[in-house]
């Protein structure tokens, strides 16, 4: 999955795709590298980002769906929001997938809207909100914490007419360096439910934070890191340099082949 922000405000520079024609661009160079879905969000939900309004959310993120559409028919496009207004807007208009970072939590809407279009949802788990997330986020134990989240957010979607989940334990958003490394350690627990897994480590503050670096500098570390989530259940990676991915998920192909 290849991460496209239409947003003057996203935590890494190079993501940030500030006109119709360069998301387009960017676009045809992440299809070419071998994503099999590209992911557009049109509202930053990095630590204390401010919340836009959702008519500009809708203005940022429909044309650079639609010129996507029109360039490449068959591209699968996910809709980043967690607003039921821009996902059914962005479904109508040639979006195919809703990733909620709230997973359905933050608009009382959202489930039955997801329901209602017939798309898969995938469900991130968040303690807070953007702007809440990181002012000191507490578990028992993160892994089972947002295990029995999952079991109850699962069978939440099941009841009101959703069955394609899939699941993103949110690295970052709401967890400590040790939170994040303990979910990507335990990440096989989750398999567990039966449910797709995304991991969303690209470029990510426990990749940067913990080396010393930017998020410029951290392609490295998220290819260690997207490697060690694949060999532990992660199905689907969300990232900025697909590419890389890319090559990482063949070299491992090969290496379980003739393992």
């Amino acid at each position: 999955m290849g991460v496209i922000n239409v947003t003057p405000d996203s935590f890494y520079n190079n993501s940030r795709q500030n006109t119709i024609e360069k998301a387009v661009q960017k676009a045809e160079q992440m299809l070419q590298e071998g994503a099999t879905i590209l992911d557009i969000g049109g509202q930053s939900t990095q630590p204390n980002s401010k919340p836009i309004t959702i008519q500009e959310e809708i203005n940022r993120t429909i044309p650079v769906i639609e010129n996507i559409i029109k360039k490449f028919p068959e591209t699968i496009i996910s809709i980043d929001t967690y607003n039921a207004e821009v996902a059914n807007i962005a479904v109508q208009n040639g979006a195919s997938i809703i990733n909620d970072i709230s997973a359905g939590d933050m608009v009382k809407n959202m489930l039955s809207t997801v329901a209602a279009l017939k798309v898969p949802f995938i469900a991130m788990h968040i303690q807070g909100t953007p702007q809440t997330m990181q002012q000191n986020p507490q578990y028992e134990n993160v892994t089972n914490d947002i295990l029995n989240y999952f079991i109850k957010k699962i069978e939440q979607c099941r009841l009101a007419g959703i069955n394609d989940v899939i699941i993103d334990v949110g690295f970052c958003f709401g967890k400590t360096i040790q939170h994040n490394m303990q979910l990507l350690k335990e990440l096989h627990v989750f398999t567990m439910l039966h449910k797709a897994i995304l991991l969303g480590v690209s470029r990510k503050s426990t990749i940067y934070k913990t080396l010393g670096i930017t998020p410029e500098e951290a392609l490295n570390g998220t290819t260690v890191l997207n490697t060690i989530g694949l060999l532990n259940g992660a199905t689907i990676l969300r990232v900025h340099d697909v590419k890389e991915a890319m090559e990482c998920i063949q070299l491992l192909a090969v290496y379980q082949a003739k393992a």
